[in-house]
């Protein structure tokens, strides 16, 4: 159904999108270091918290992208573009609602969730969260055109989007940091800006006739409950899994907060280089998702085992390399953020202890899902996912952090607890077969 040529133009761009993504996080974070180790702690804690946010937008975008492809896998064209279009307009009620919550709720969400931080790392996170949470709206539109266009296999769109983000925030950075010298502000609004500018460049294409997916020529306003419940069959779940799971790691963050600025710091930028590390897992993961709902469509189930395997080989190929990488990149990495002794030995430890079992374990925990989800087995990967954050990623971070006075590597190893668990429950639910749902279509 697939050739290598299709799959390959499909997941190349999908690396670069994703890694361009969550640079505009990295650039500002690197960017803002000369303003001191507070306002990379800042930008961090408030990161951290709009990837829950971030999360849930792509949970209900993938939601879309399972049910247009479906449809296009039944050859039902002109229900595809009828998706697209309930899936743009919920998404962007959805942000206005989420958006709404967080700036009435924004004083209680950052004591909440932060805890008791440093005066001066609070002053910054009250800055860049205030102006960073009006992007929301835009990455919502984002998220749900990025799906759109990978449903039928153009990922180049999101990419070239992707790209105008990073142009607009590195050089938007630049001049408002070392020009006029606006301190933290100088990060938060150059993002705010490159994600507007990405929203609208995705609703400028989606509104092309031509394309073989695309929104109606005029906005669509009126809500299609028959579709959106069909988009939240697969988002919700989806979203879920996902928001628990980031939701957990705000916790975490909130513990590893009371080890004072150094483990914040160091957990700041571990964070982003074994991101970074995950990164082609995680664009291909999106890959997985056409390939796998378009198969489940057509009814194809040799084809979904088929290409399950096959992708999953390709995974395990490229995170290879790159946690290789930046294991050995990681003296380079700890001297581009000039970190003082005691924090860049943390920040070292900790991206080790993340890329050295990732190469075996990630691409079973966190690929092979995206099949299950893709043929609509999303309540069985939100159980998995839910209860296994909770259990071995949580409680026992706290007992290894906290209590066994390991501090922020306990929780990291917590997290390696967390995939080889996801990964025996998902192997076993795979060859088990229990997965083969009808379309959601």
């Amino acid at each position: 159904m697939f050739t290598n040529r299709y799959l390959l133009k499909l997941l190349w761009p999908l690396f670069v999108e994703q890694l361009l993504v969550y640079a505009v996080g990295l650039t500002d974070s690197v960017m803002v270091a000369g303003v001191g180790e507070a306002a990379v702690s800042a930008v961090s804690l408030v990161d951290s918290l709009m990837v829950l946010v971030i999360t849930i937008l792509i949970a209900l975008s993938t939601g879309g992208a399972v049910l247009v492809g479906q449809f296009l896998g039944q050859g039902k064209e002109e229900k595809a573009n009828r998706a697209a279009d309930q899936l743009v307009l919920f998404a962007v009620l959805l942000s206005l609602v989420i958006i709404v919550f967080m700036y009435v709720f924004r004083n209680l969400l950052i004591s909440l969730i932060f805890g008791d931080i440093e005066n001066d790392v609070l002053t910054y996170c009250n800055t860049y969260y205030t102006i960073v949470l009006a992007s929301i709206p835009f990455m919502a539109i984002y998220n749900a055109g990025s799906a759109l266009f990978r449903s039928v296999g153009n990922s180049n769109i999101s990419m070239q989007a992707s790209i105008l983000m990073n142009v607009i925030n590195i050089s938007g950075n630049a001049v408002l940091l070392y020009g006029f010298h606006m301190g933290i502000e100088g990060v938060a609004f150059p993002t705010l800006v490159s994600r507007a500018a990405a929203a609208a460049m995705m609703l400028f294409l989606l509104k092309n006739q031509d394309r073989r997916v695309h929104m109606s020529r005029k906005f669509v306003l009126r809500p299609d409950w028959s579709l959106i419940r069909k988009i939240l069959k697969i988002g919700v779940p989806n979203g879920i899994e996902n928001s628990m799971f980031q939701l957990g790691k705000l916790i975490l963050l909130s513990m590893i907060s009371g080890f004072g600025t150094a483990s914040i710091t160091a957990n700041a930028v571990a964070n982003t280089a074994s991101l970074i590390a995950v990164l082609p897992g995680m664009a291909m993961g999106y890959g997985v998702v056409s390939v796998i709902s378009i198969c489940v469509g057509a009814g194809d189930y040799r084809q979904v085992r088929f290409y399950a395997r096959k992708l999953t080989k390709w995974v395990y190929g490229v995170m290879t390399v790159t946690n290789v990488l930046m294991i050995i990149a990681i003296p380079f990495i700890l001297n581009i953020y000039g970190l003082s002794r005691e924090t860049g030995e943390i920040a070292a430890a900790l991206i080790f202890a993340n890329c050295a079992p990732a190469v075996f374990i990630w691409p079973l925990s966190f690929t092979l899902p995206n099949v299950l989800r893709a043929a609509g087995d999303v309540m069985f990967t939100m159980v998995v996912g839910v209860a296994s954050m909770w259990i071995f990623r949580i409680f026992f971070g706290v007992f290894l952090g906290e209590f066994m006075g390991i501090g922020v590597l306990g929780v990291w190893i917590a997290m390696v607890v967390d995939w080889v668990v996801r990964s025996l429950c998902f192997c076993i639910r795979y060859r088990s077969g229990r997965w083969k749902h009808e379309a959601v279509a």
